[in-house]
């Protein structure tokens, strides 16, 4: 009924010819794939409309919670970001949720097209006894907190009880939040992190780190920059087992075939050496630990409810048949270290809304080149006037700039869609766009952040941080940023 209304709201608006209409997009999610793919829509679309919605105030997606706040070169990107925001056809609305101030129904009887580009914002499970356990995180939830997401504000992780953190994974996530508790606190101070995680840290115990992953030096999933700056930590002892860097048959192929690989096994090698890894008393120090798989999470005998360690099986690498990589496999001997901290990396999980097909097996939208389909299986349908773009396209690979070549392919589908007529209305009738969204919200009393409401925000972080030598000191909570975005 509520949709039914809905609708009839949307076409009484729909009263021109498309012939005389610009093209209306809406895009749902405000990082890098939704604004690669509005800077291309509105470049390849003369006159088209392109509204990007987020259910933050804050726009930017990963690049602001995600990104390390020891990484401001990477943070950039998003001045050519709010140049898109301020061109002219182009609208972003903050406080904008999916699934719960509108529908995707709604969305795509007001757009000619609807591109979802709301990334994964949950993770994947170990799925392992004792998971449940305090003390354990999401190396995402660790992130969000120490980068000053709303959403993560009161996470409060004990840093004081325990001097050590296990993280398990080894790709880029992991060794971030391995550099943020290593990291001494005063050259953090000069960063844009929070400043709750700031206080935690500085106040942390916490002074050995393992790195956990399942097959060896040569499959880790870091880069090697990545690599180099957590190696070049100030006054930080690297421990990894010689044994560990030894390379069968199978690695000394993948090396070869590989030059960012090889250069990290050499990165690991000269680490590794007797001279490199002298620990002095009260020192820090990272652990890389290969060739160990998860088991269990040990429950602590005096504090119940909270981790204490951690169960490991050694594993040895073999061939997969199907897919001709080397894969983990468990030996049947285990080992246990003790941990008062765990930070889970093992992958980000996109989550999906009412209406929207997904393949739960893969964690995506099943689609073909961004256009989404109406299942997984081979006898898919187009969706019409629906496509995808980003992590919900693909999965949680790659780097900021994969989003660009991934919103190319997307546009260039809605370019061709366009050209074929399949986006516009049979009835010859035009789409209520921007107009229509806002008053359905409005009917609504959603209270919409617009990119000035946005510029308010970034103009009152980045006064409080100058009267600390940081760029900005971030709003965490969601009242004071829908407060300041609305003065």
């Amino acid at each position: 009924m509520v949709l039914s209304r809905a609708i009839s709201f949307c076409r009484s608006f729909s009263t021109k010819k498309i012939s005389s209409e610009p093209l209306r997009v809406c895009i749902v999610g405000s990082g890098p794939a939704g604004f690669y793919t509005a800077d291309k829509i509105l470049k390849a679309h003369e006159g088209a409309e392109v509204d990007i919605v987020d259910r933050l105030p804050t726009p930017f997606g990963l690049v602001r919670s995600g990104v390390a706040p020891d990484h401001p070169e990477t943070k950039i990107v998003t001045n050519q970001f709010s140049r898109v925001a301020q061109n002219g056809r182009c609208s972003f609305m903050g406080n904008v949720s999916l699934g719960a101030s509108i529908s995707l129904a709604e969305l795509r009887e007001l757009y000619d097209a609807v591109v979802l580009s709301y990334g994964a914002e949950s993770d994947q499970s170990l799925g392992i006894p004792g998971e449940e356990l305090a003390g354990i995180y999401a190396a995402r939830e660790f992130v969000w907190w120490y980068n000053g997401h709303p959403d993560c504000r009161n996470l409060a992780p004990d840093l004081k009880s325990s001097d050590t953190a296990v993280i398990i994974g080894q790709g880029n996530v992991a060794l971030d939040v391995a550099r943020i508790l290593l990291r001494p606190t005063t050259e953090l101070a000069t960063t844009d992190i929070s400043c709750h995680a700031l206080a935690a840290l500085h106040e942390s115990s916490i002074r050995k780190v393992y790195l956990i992953g399942r097959r060896g030096p040569a499959q880790a999933a870091f880069t090697a920059k990545e690599l180099r700056e957590v190696l070049g930590i100030k006054d930080l002892s690297i421990e990894i087992r010689q044994a560990d860097l030894s390379k069968n048959s199978a690695d000394e192929e993948e090396l070869k075939n590989n030059r960012i690989k090889r250069r990290i096994h050499e990165l690991l090698s000269k680490a590794a050496s007797p001279a490199a890894s002298i620990c002095s008393p009260g020192q820090k120090e990272l652990q890389f630990v290969f060739f160990r798989k998860p088991d269990r999470f040990l429950e602590s005998d005096c504090r119940s409810g909270h981790v204490a360690g951690l169960r490991m099986e050694r594993t040895i690498l073999k061939e997969d048949v199907g897919s001709g990589k080397q894969i983990a496999v468990g030996t049947g001997i285990f080992d246990e270290m003790e941990c008062g901290l765990v930070l889970k990396s093992v992958g980000y999980k996109s989550i999906p809304v009412d209406g929207l097909p997904f393949d739960h097996h893969k964690g995506i939208v099943p689609n073909i080149q961004g256009r989404v389909l109406s299942e997984a299986s081979g006898n898919a349908q187009v969706e019409k006037g629906l496509y995808v773009c980003g992590w919900l396209k693909r999965g949680p690979t790659g780097i900021i700039a994969t989003n660009l070549y991934c919103a190319e392919e997307t546009v260039a589908s809605i370019s061709e869609d366009v050209e074929r007529g399949v986006v516009t209305s049979k009835s010859g009738l035009s789409k209520p766009g921007r107009e229509g969204l806002l008053q359905l919200l409005d009917s609504r009393n959603v209270k919409i952040v617009p990119f000035g409401g946005w510029e308010k925000i970034d103009s009152e972080e980045k006064r409080r941080g100058s009267l600390k030598n940081k760029p900005r000191e971030k709003l965490t909570t969601w009242h004071d940023l829908l407060e300041v975005a609305t003065k």
